[in-house]
């Protein structure tokens, strides 16, 4: 049970994706103006366009990762510094632009259903 303060502030959610170019700015876009949400993205290649870092994870309240190998990549890592923390795999291919459609309509779904967001 959350006690009144914890209630107030908002859950810190980061968004995962590759290279932090269409899925994960999508995710950040559509929640980042949800009062109950503070969110953040990044991504684990390399050549990201904004790397997560061990710092963004510390962060995190939730994660969300749209394929099993960002949450693999992720594991690989930053181990220890998510042995705490809740990772949630979203199944969204790479075959979005950045707010196409389709893609925004399925993580309004699939983050709204996870968190017991309306």
């Amino acid at each position: 049970m959350l006690n009144p303060a914890q209630e107030k502030s908002p859950l810190k959610v980061l968004f995962v994706c590759s290279r932090n170019q269409w899925r994960s700015p999508t995710a950040e876009q559509i929640w980042r103006r949800h009062p109950a949400l503070s969110v953040r993205s990044g991504g684990t290649s390399p050549n990201a366009r904004r790397r997560v870092s061990e710092q963004d994870l510390h962060w995190a309240d939730a994660i969300f990762v749209m394929e099993e190998k960002h949450k693999s990549r992720l594991l690989a890592e930053y181990g220890p510094v998510l042995e705490q923390k809740a990772i949630h795999v979203l199944d969204i291919p790479d075959e979005y632009k950045y707010m196409d459609p389709e893609l925004v309509e399925e993580l309004e779904r699939s983050v709204s259903a996870i968190l017991g967001l309306g």
